[in-house]
């Protein structure tokens, strides 16, 4: 007895044929992708064949937190990529500043002092730049460094020659009120009995002298160890003529002529640079 195993035809009246009809995978894919964008879609064919692009596809969108974090790690990298090309070398050109290169590599004035610092050796003063000098332009770091204290060099001192008289008494500018007439009268206890009656010797030089060294008085000192009618000092006592034993006590005589020896040997820089005679 035997059995034929030819099969049974066996029809499925519903059937449809798999190429035709769209599988949950499919489907799924397009529902996601109207909800990302045609840039998705674009993107990322959706075929049953293409299993990794479809899961790509129905990721759920990324929260602003992380699109945030994602453009600053863009900007870090873009950034890190840019100062790659540091260090690198810049000649000083006519009218150039350290802010201004630091502008033009930079895209910040304000962070010269990254290029002053990184030229320390050749930059003395950040003001003072000279064309043709190569200039260090290293990388932007983080944090800007301080800038120095000084930018350049200090401003020429002010020199006046504001001239102090040597004299203890100078003479008033003005003259003395009438009611006080003793202050323009020389002490008459000071004055020994040789004192002239006339003019004081070396003409119009000489009285000027006097006039403004000691205002008359024979035997003033200065703070300076200056001494007499003419102040004088120790060693220009000495110098011409006068006798060191007798510098702080000598008549006026004495003073007369020791004065009158400085001025027969050529020594009227002792007065005329300080009293203005």
């Amino acid at each position: 007895m035997g059995r034929h195993s030819k099969p049974s035809p066996i029809r499925l009246p519903n059937a449809v044929p798999a190429a035709a009809a769209p599988t949950l995978a499919s489907v799924v894919a397009a529902f996601f992708m109207s909800q990302q964008g045609p840039a998705v879609a674009e993107a990322i064919p959706v075929t049953p064949h293409h299993t990794a692009a479809l899961d790509a596809a129905v990721q759920p969108a990324l929260s602003p937190v992380q699109l945030m974090v994602a453009a600053r790690e863009a900007q870090a990298e873009s950034k890190a990529k840019a100062s790659s090309a540091f260090p690198t070398m810049y000649t000083v050109q006519p009218g150039d500043s350290l802010s201004s290169i630091a502008g033009r590599y930079y895209h910040n004035a304000a962070a010269w002092p990254v290029l002053y610092w990184g030229n320390r050796g050749q930059v003395r003063w950040a003001d003072v730049i000279k064309t043709g000098q190569v200039l260090r332009v290293p990388a932007e770091p983080a944090r800007i460094p301080a800038a120095p204290a000084q930018l350049g060099p200090p401003a020429p001192a002010q020199t006046t020659a504001a001239y102090t008289p040597r004299h203890a008494n100078p003479a008033p500018a003005q003259p003395a009120p009438a009611q006080a007439p003793q202050a323009n009268t020389a002490p008459a206890s000071t004055a020994p009995a040789s004192t002239s009656s006339g003019g004081w010797p070396g003409g119009a030089f000489g009285a000027c002298v006097v006039q403004r060294e000691s205002g008359g008085n024979p035997n003033v000192w200065n703070a300076s160890g200056h001494w007499g009618l003419y102040q004088f000092s120790a060693s220009t006592w000495a110098a011409y003529g006068g006798s060191p034993a007798a510098f702080g006590n000598a008549s006026v005589a004495v003073q007369e002529q020791v004065f009158m020896n400085a001025m027969a040997q050529g020594g009227q820089s002792n007065w005329a640079p300080y009293d203005g005679c």
